[in-house]
């Protein structure tokens, strides 16, 4: 006879202090820790709440806002609200002044009647009015070289002879900048102003430079690069895309103890010159000659009667934004694991990481010395140094000494995608303590985690991290090492899920997507890459243009802030205007489409294995899913009458659809797991027709040997459409797929990142194409949304999103013995993980609080527990069970925040 499981519950019940404190902690303004800078008038505040008690939840609260000059009196109160809401509470007080520093609280009282304050906090805005600008542009005042375009140095002395309160600079610039006064960074930040749609939105940063001034003589010193603005960027050779000059905007604060204030302004008094950085781009590295470096120039005191004055400039004031985003930092560091020769007698060392950011040399030797440092991400497959995929990025630094004692050297505006270096120049022996990689991305924070039983999946997870990590530098880059790294939309769209779980990228999206929606064109198509340097003519691919309503939506659930579907409305509204307009009778089969980018294609195809899927049925499925979102959003901002337009003409899109594209058995006319993937994630099809399209993708997954076919658009979607149908199973084959095609395909031949290609390293060694071959390139990683939302299971319903209502659901298979999940959100900490053995499923539970989470715990139903032990569930206060009538494979129930740990006990009877 056959067996079948039978399982009883034990619930474990952690036990608390019945007299436990609520406490307010972890407070935010606009999604930042004490912010400087901000250009919201309408800021709004977040808190956590923190108990070990179980089912806490926030019933009122007090916010209080104090303002500079009355620290006493509160500015703004909001009295006591008789509400939970903790997150995005809008201030709602008198206007908000320039340049002023706020400092706020909040008082809350919980569900047991008690209240809690917290500790304070700030923000400081910034300068909200054009005319708060007192600073003028300025460039070099000598004849630059057009070629190599040395990086300008800018310089001002001023006094400070009383004692200062505060100190604020507020700096921006064409091009990228590097700020000291006294000799000290003004910032640990790189690459800022940071990258927008300069014509319409350049960003300027704020910051406290109170400890930086000292009383008597000071010196600010700025240093320029080309960057974005008028560097090689692109991959058609293009520079100056945003114009041929570089210049300067600061604009320094200074408030004294006895009440009056100075402005150190950039103006006519500003000298210039060049120095050490020789030449500095993106694509092609940096060169710094240490002889050229004006020694002292950066402190008060220096001459600089030899210099040139500067150019004032009439530049565009009406664009300059505040920042919004983290900007770029130093992050992880790495020692070399090796360091070789290759079979051609060349130096190269291995970091053992593929990594975005440079390599900092100490070295000591004689003037004139010339290290060049050159950047890679593989080695081929005799052992030498690989730079051919680079295309036409040179991606090389160097470096030329001085001479005497140690100097150190590293880049300041650009950065390398790499693991190996090949060093050539350098004066004596290779020591690993001579050298650092430095990986450098956006301050953005971890918010996720997770771990499992395979060691194979663990680095994959690992490779997903740092394929985000690696191309998160301020835009989402579809690569950081050849002479692309743009802003491409599609892949960022694809991934932006998975994103939303390693860190927050809140800010860092919401940043992107108004520079979305400064580059749209005006009929409403969105172009291939943000900011746009590819030109009109790059824009309307399906898949990638969408990204102006899928992105927007993946923020919203993942971290409830409505203000970014506010935002992004009319944007999303005029994408799909734009396909709209383009279709025929509802049919959009116009244009050219990427398509599936990157699908399964071998390499001598005699029988039609390919997996082509028809770019304008991709186009129509992706038609669909943006019109169901703009309804999605129109509903969540109250706008009905859209509501209502939105969902009949979606009604057509998808009867255009069936017309077209599919059969009177249900076939789609394009047989590949894409296809069907896409037209069940977006419900093209109707409730009748679901179940056998989804067991023809089943079939299609097992005549290629159970492996993926997929490319960009459909590789996202597969995993969750074969378990939203019944196909758990396969999707677990499909991650634990060890060849070629597969996401662990990469993790066996040593990838340490996501590569671009499912076979960038082929399995003889050998490489794919090298002009479109990138070996950290995040798209595939968007498995890891699977990864945390099934296998662990933790989601954000709609009715709560951002995680304040929460579901855990994990999905036990592929021969896993434990997963673990957690998730840092605005809320606190959820976690999520099982383990098994063949007696028992453990499930370990933690919500935070001022949530509710609804739980499915595997295998059980309401009769077992009640036969097996469950009386000892109903009798608990903490948990609510649901009714599970309809579900056979789980136990529903509902807990607010706490720890719960459940033992689910396994048994077998017999039929």
């Amino acid at each position: 006879m056959k067996k079948a499981p039978c399982l009883a519950l034990i619930v474990l019940l952690f036990c608390f202090i019945a007299s436990a404190q609520t406490s307010v902690q972890h407070l935010l303004t606009e999604n930042k820790a004490d912010p400087a800078g901000m250009d919201v008038v309408l800021p709004r505040f977040s808190w956590q709440l923190v108990s070990d008690k179980r089912n806490t939840t926030q019933t009122a609260y007090e916010i209080q806002v104090f303002s500079p000059d009355n620290k006493k009196t509160a500015y703004w109160r909001s009295g006591k609200v008789m509400s939970s809401q903790s997150v995005f509470v809008p201030y709602a007080g008198n206007a908000l002044q320039s340049g002023k520093k706020y400092t706020w609280l909040v008082e809350v009282w919980d569900n047991s009647g008690r209240s809690s304050k917290s500790d304070t906090a700030s923000f400081q805005m910034g300068l909200l009015n054009v005319s708060d600008w007192k600073a003028k542009w300025i460039e070099p005042g000598y004849v630059e070289d057009s070629v190599m375009r040395p990086s300008p140095l800018f310089r001002k002395e001023f006094s400070a002879n009383k004692k200062i309160v505060s100190a604020t600079a507020y700096i921006t610039s064409h091009g990228l900048y590097e700020a000291q006064i006294n000799g000290q960074r003004i910032s640990d930040a790189y690459f800022t102003p940071g990258w927008t749609s300069y014509q319409k939105r350049l960003q300027y940063q704020v910051y406290d430079v109170t400890n930086l001034i000292s009383k008597g003589n000071n010196a600010i010193a700025v240093t320029l690069g080309n960057g974005w603005y008028r560097g090689f960027i692109g991959f058609s050779g293009q520079h100056n895309v945003y114009g041929k000059d570089i210049a300067l905007l600061l604009q320094i604060e200074i408030i004294y103890a006895d009440g009056t204030s100075a402005q150190i302004v950039s103006d006519e008094s500003w000298r210039s010159a060049t120095g050490a950085i020789r030449s500095s781009e993106i694509y092609n590295g940096e060169m710094i000659d240490h002889r050229e470096d004006k020694k002292g120039w950066v402190m008060a005191g220096y001459d600089d009667s030899k210099w040139s004055g500067v150019k004032v400039s009439n530049q565009a004031m009406n664009v300059l934004v505040a920042t919004s985003n983290e900007l770029v930092r130093k992050k992880e560091t790495f020692k070399p694991v090796r360091i070789f020769k290759t079979p051609q007698g060349e130096q190269v060392i291995d970091f053992g990481q593929n990594l975005v950011g440079w390599v900092t040399i100490k070295v000591k030797g004689n003037a004139g010395d010339k290290i060049v440092v050159s950047h890679a991400e593989v080695m081929e497959k005799n052992g030498n140094f690989y730079t051919t995929n680079l295309r036409a990025a040179k991606s090389q630094d160097t470096y030329i000494l001085k001479g005497g004692e140690e100097e150190i050297f590293e880049p300041h505006f650009t950065w390398h995608g790499f693991q190996f270096v090949r060093i050539e120049g350098y004066p004596g022996e290779l020591k690993p303590e001579n050298f650092t990689a430095v990986a450098l991305y956006s301050d953005m924070q971890p918010t996720g985690s997770f771990t499992s039983s395979n060691a194979l999946v663990n680095q994959l997870q690992h490779n997903i991290q740092w394929g985000q990590k690696g191309n998160f530098i301020d835009v989402p880059t579809d690569c950081p090492q050849r002479d692309e790294r743009l802003g491409w939309t599609g892949d960022a769209q694809v991934f932006s899920r998975t994103a939303s779980f390693n860190m927050n990228v809140n800010n860092f999206f919401s940043k992107w997507l108004k520079d979305i929606a400064a580059d749209q064109l005006p009929n409403g198509s969105v172009p291939h890459v943000i900011p746009n340097v590819l030109g009109k003519g790059s824009a309307g691919s399906a898949g990638w243009a969408d990204v102006s309503t899928i992105i927007p939506w993946n923020m919203y659930l993942a971290y409830g802030d409505k203000r970014i579907l506010e935002n992004q409305y009319e944007s999303m509204k005029s994408w799909v205007g734009y396909m709209q307009h383009e279709s025929k009778n509802d049919l959009w089969n116009t244009g050219s489409h990427f398509g599936d980018w990157l699908f399964y294609r071998p390499a001598d195809d005699n029988d039609g294995r390919s997996a082509v899927t028809d770019k304008y049925l991709i186009a129509q499925c992706f038609f669909a899913n943006s019109t169901q979102l703009v309804i999605n959003a129109a509903k969540v901002l109250g706008r009905t009458e859209d509501v209502t337009t939105y969902e009949a003409l979606l009604q057509k899109i998808k009867a255009a659809f069936m017309k077209e594209y599919v059969t009177p058995s249900g076939r789609l006319v394009s047989s590949t797991q894409t296809a069907y993937v896409l037209a069940l994630n977006f419900d093209m099809l109707p409730e009748s027709a679901r179940q056998q399209a989804a067991e023809r993708l089943v079939e299609n997954v097992k005549n290629y040997g159970n492996h993926l076919t997929t490319g960009f658009l459909g590789t996202p979607y597969l995993c969750h459409v074969l378990t939203r149908f019944g196909y758990t199973d396969m999707a677990y084959k499909l991650l634990l797929q060890e060849t070629y095609p597969s996401w662990l395909y990469p993790v066996k031949m040593g990838a340490t990142t996501i590569w671009e290609r499912w076979d960038g390293i082929k399995p003889d060694g050998t490489f794919q194409v090298p002009s479109m071959n990138s070996y950290n390139h995040y798209s595939y990683g968007a498995i890891g949304d699977w990864m945390y939302r099934v296998m662990a299971g933790i989601d954000t319903y709609e009715d709560g999103v951002g995680y304040k209502h929460i579901k855990i659901q994990p999905h036990i298979g592929g021969e896993f013995t434990n997963v673990s999940a957690s998730l840092q959100t605005y809320y606190g900490k959820v976690s999520s993980s099982w383990s098994i053995n063949p007696n028992s499923i453990f499930m370990d539970v933690e919500i935070p609080a001022n949530t509710t989470a609804t739980i499915f715990l595997p295998f059980a139903n309401r009769s077992e527990i009640t036969t097996n032990g469950g009386e000892r569930l109903y009798n608990s206060k903490d948990i609510k069970i649901e009714d599970n009538s309809a579900n056979s494979y789980y136990m529903i129930v509902t807990v607010g925040s706490g720890k719960y740990h459940f033992n689910i006990e396994r048994r077998f009877t017999k039929d």
